[in-house]
């Protein structure tokens, strides 16, 4: 009995540790405030997916770019995501909001990034790619997942998940005294 205990054993060691890989492998992306994804990325674009092709390591999506939020003077023609587990599956015909990074000419986005379907953007999240987000740039959305989450400078917004809309339509911009606070898209923000 004791030997098909050992050979159980061994065998369930052999299976875990043949899945250690893909579990190491996994994408782990934080939550992030589209701001965030604004101010992180090197380019922001609104772009319509047109093609996608199998490169290398890559899949390379051709996109027809129609509007630069954030970014280089070039237009880009395609998006690469790098076929791992954190790569981004897109729909042909479709346009999205892409934030993502350039390497060498070519801007790549990766599941982490923020690159939701254009339709999906709420009127004021649209406005604040051209109007909010780059001027509150200098300022630090801490995401607190349960309260109370104290805020140590006066330069920080705090996003919480209360409200309907998760805090998704707001934007952290600095104030004239210096600090920052959430803008809701009527008049400036108050102390």
């Amino acid at each position: 009995m004791t030997r098909y205990v050992s050979s159980c054993f061994i065998t369930l060691v052999v299976l875990f540790l043949w899945r250690v890989e893909d579990i190491a492998d996994a994408c782990r992306c934080l939550p992030q405030h589209p701001q965030q994804a604004f101010c992180n990325a090197e380019i922001v674009i609104r772009a319509k997916v047109v093609g996608k092709k199998a490169v290398s390591n890559a899949i390379k999506y051709d996109i027809e770019q129609i509007k630069m939020f954030k970014g280089c003077d070039q237009v880009i023609h395609a998006i690469f995501t790098y076929t791992t587990s954190c790569s981004v599956t897109l729909e042909i015909n479709k346009e999205y909001l892409f934030t993502g990074k350039l390497k060498t000419g070519r801007m790549s986005i990766t599941l982490c990034g923020y690159n939701p379907p254009w339709e999906d953007l709420s009127a004021a999240q649209k406005n604040s790619l051209t109007h909010r987000y780059q001027s509150g740039c200098d300022c630090k959305i801490i995401h607190c997942t349960s309260l109370p989450c104290p805020i140590s400078t006066s330069d920080t917004c705090l996003w919480t998940y209360l409200g309907t809309d998760n805090g998704q339509n707001l934007a952290c911009i600095k104030r004239q005294d210096g600090s920052c606070a959430w803008y809701k898209g009527i008049g400036l923000p108050k102390k």
